[in-house]
């Protein structure tokens, strides 16, 4: 048995942040009676001011989810926090946050894994505060969805070797290829957000999740903060999932932004002399990209000589 530290009761909150996902959300909706068998769930979707007819089609295919219209664009972090405020009004409370992509399609008795698994102690005194499924493409192929912290080694190994042989190496890369941490229960310092279920102790001890990450490192630095507090992210591998976006190749805007939200994120847990140095193996491996004639690596080159103030946390 789980000894959870508090007691949470009522349904389990899904929560979904939609931003023109019109396409992707029948099918999502279509799923879930699958993948949340055997539990009481609750539906929030918080929609970033879509364009197209996302909310239409929630209200006609989902009718008794809570929609949250946030009214602009604000991000990530921005809707999920709106979605568990919305959330944190409802009487009877929730026992768990289930965070989804709307281009998430669970395979059945998926979420229940997922939370059951939640608040499972550890054997270095810590709990499972956040836990995750293993993510497969469209066309099987599976996701490395685990994730190590950054370091300055683990920067300078994917800048030198690139990921794929890097990820063989735990100091000298952030991707967790093994393909023996993807059979088995493997705790990491964090992982990919498309679908990840949090305990009501986790949303809890955290707090909001941090709206200065637009897109992506949100998920990272929501890790480590529960890490921080004794609240591990482990993979569970009997939960199963299929991520439709999966690893598409990113736009150059996204792509600078992943890259300049990282080096923000190092910077706010290591000194300025550490993050210099960060900063600068990011630096060289995009540069080593952008050599190749890749689009995407020379906006981030832009992106990281830029504005060096972006770097600065307030």
């Amino acid at each position: 048995m789980h000894h959870h530290t508090r007691a949470a009761t009522g349904p389990l909150a899904v929560l979904v942040v939609t931003w023109n996902s019109a396409a992707v959300l029948p099918g999502f909706l279509d799923s879930l009676a699958a993948g949340m068998k055997g539990l009481d769930w609750r539906l929030v979707v918080a929609d970033n001011a879509s364009s197209d007819d996302t909310v239409g089609v929630v209200r006609a295919l989902a009718p008794d989810a809570t929609v949250v219209e946030t009214g602009r664009n604000g991000g990530y972090a921005f809707g999920v926090n709106a979605a568990l405020r919305a959330a944190d009004r409802w009487a009877d409370g929730y026992r768990a946050v289930l965070i989804c992509n709307p281009d998430i399609r669970m395979a059945e008795g998926c979420a229940a894994t997922l939370v059951e698994a939640l608040g499972t102690p550890l054997p270095d005194g810590s709990r499972i505060g956040i836990s995750v499924p293993l993510l497969y493409e469209e066309d099987g192929a599976l996701i490395h969805s685990l994730r190590r912290e950054s370091s300055l080694s683990r920067a300078l190994g994917e800048a030198v070797l690139g990921n794929r042989r890097a990820g063989r190496f735990p100091r000298l890369s952030e991707l967790v290829t093994a393909p023996a941490a993807y059979r088995a229960r493997t705790t990491a310092d964090w992982a990919t957000g498309a679908l990840m279920a949090l305990s009501r102790e986790c949303v809890t001890a955290c707090g909001p999740w941090d709206e200065s990450f637009f897109l992506y490192s949100e998920e990272t630095e929501y890790c480590l903060r529960a890490r921080d507090r004794g609240l591990a992210t482990r993979l569970e591998p009997a939960a199963l999932a299929t991520h439709l976006g999966g690893d598409s190749r990113v736009s150059p805007r996204l792509w600078s932004l992943l890259c300049v939200n990282r080096v923000r994120l190092y910077r706010r847990r290591h000194g300025a002399a550490a993050t210099a140095a960060f900063r600068g193996a990011v630096l060289l491996r995009e540069l080593s990209r952008a050599a190749l004639g890749r689009a995407p690596a020379r906006a981030a080159v832009g992106a990281l000589l830029g504005a060096p103030q972006s770097f600065q946390e307030v």
